[in-house]
């Protein structure tokens, strides 16, 4: 079967993916589609498959020089192999062994053999939702699984050594220990990122606007930094409270009196507030989850984005600096602090991941933004 091309475009969000491939596929013959991760490869092949729909453009097929309409028919010739266990999002994990086991032979005869084989912990028959409702009233709190609750005494003695997360540094357990490089080293503009648990998913995004990216460790200072001249700033998100992070949060008042473009995504985005002289709070159950509904009071409009925190800019401070910071994201479920900037410095940031996957693409125009701020910065197109 022949499948030919014609203008096919996706976009997610405001984000596209890929615009205007033109391409024809011959029948008996093989193809590699190949690119970095978050280049719109799968999405192709969904697309291909009739997985999913594009934004635009059109696909043709064709059997021996006729050509199919009925795309019934020609699925009957299409398969589309996922390599990614994830791919199979309606499956609990129980289904996920059967499935999987009814291709590859495993030597265990159940899933609790299987987990035990790998010493995987699971728990079952408990109820979700009276643990939500617990939350709920009384918020996040530390929490402790065991095989044996019959001496709960000696099991609560065990989870009352479990440090809270007031006045918890974990950034520097988490970021690089060595300055690494990632995207095109031949690119003009000089990225430089402060990593205090970077996800990969967040560089990819940067490279993708065709940066030289400089990744340096959390505790890197000021002078290590700008000795490598970069164009702009990126602050990384991260675990764990920021308000003891005084090295990190010395660094970024320095990168703010730079001048140059500063964009902060999670613990960057409250490095920055602190730098600025907004305190955080301990929210009393956190955002954690990847539907949670943002609105942008600069266009008035809402994206679904992901989050994990449990930490915020304070609301109340934010407003008092109203002068030179500007609120431009709150969440829709809480009214607290989504997104600020400067209102003179080409500084910005977000409490949630705009760079999300698996997850929503609503806020990758996030990046864009960044992207021109630095042109702007540097006086290119």
């Amino acid at each position: 079967m022949n499948i030919q091309l014609e203008n096919i475009s996706k976009r997610y969000g405001f984000e596209w993916i890929f615009k205007q491939v033109n391409y024809q596929f011959e029948a008996n013959k093989k193809y590699a589609i190949v690119g970095p991760n978050g280049s719109g490869k799968s999405t192709l092949l969904k697309i291909i498959s009739g997985g999913l729909v594009p934004t635009s453009g059109e696909i043709h097929f064709s059997i021996i020089h006729q050509r199919v309409t009925d795309l019934e028919q020609a699925s009957k010739e299409i398969a589309f192999a996922a390599p990614y266990i994830s791919l199979l999002d309606d499956f609990n994990l129980e289904e996920m062994y059967t499935f999987h086991s009814s291709f590859k032979k495993m030597k265990v005869d159940s899933l609790q053999q299987f987990l035990s084989k790998l010493n995987i912990a699971a728990i079952y028959d408990v109820d979700t939702r009276a643990i939500v409702r617990h939350i709920r009233s009384h918020g996040a709190m530390n929490a402790l699984v065991a095989t044996d609750s019959s001496d709960m005494p000696t099991l609560k003695a065990y989870l009352s050594k479990v440090p809270n997360m007031n006045g918890l540094e974990l950034a520097s357990k988490v970021s690089t220990n060595v300055i690494y490089d990632f995207g095109n080293p031949s690119a003009k503009i000089k990225i430089a990122v402060l990593d205090f648990g970077i996800k990969k998913s967040i560089l990819v995004q940067l490279a993708k606007y065709d940066y030289n990216i400089r990744v340096f460790p959390a505790h890197s200072t000021f002078l290590e930094i700008n000795n490598w001249n970069p164009d702009a700033y990126f602050l990384s998100n991260g675990p764990g409270d920021p308000a003891p992070m005084d090295y990190a949060i010395q660094t970024a008042k320095l990168i703010l009196e730079s001048k140059k473009p500063v964009f902060g995504i999670c613990l960057g985005h409250q490095l920055l507030g602190l730098a600025m002289g907004i305190s955080t709070i301990k929210m009393f159950h956190g955002h954690r989850g990847i539907n949670h509904p943002v609105k942008n009071l600069q266009t008035g409009l809402s994206e679904i984005t992901s989050q994990n925190h449990g930490f915020s800019l304070d609301m109340e401070q934010v407003n008092k600096q109203s002068s030179t910071i500007e609120l431009t994201h709150i969440n829709l479920n809480d009214q607290s602090v989504e997104g600020i900037r400067h209102k003179t410095n080409p500084v910005f940031s977000v409490q949630y991941h705009p760079e999300a996957g698996p997850g929503p693409h609503d806020s990758r125009y996030l990046f864009r933004q960044f992207s021109d701020s630095i042109h702007q910065s540097i006086g290119t197109n």
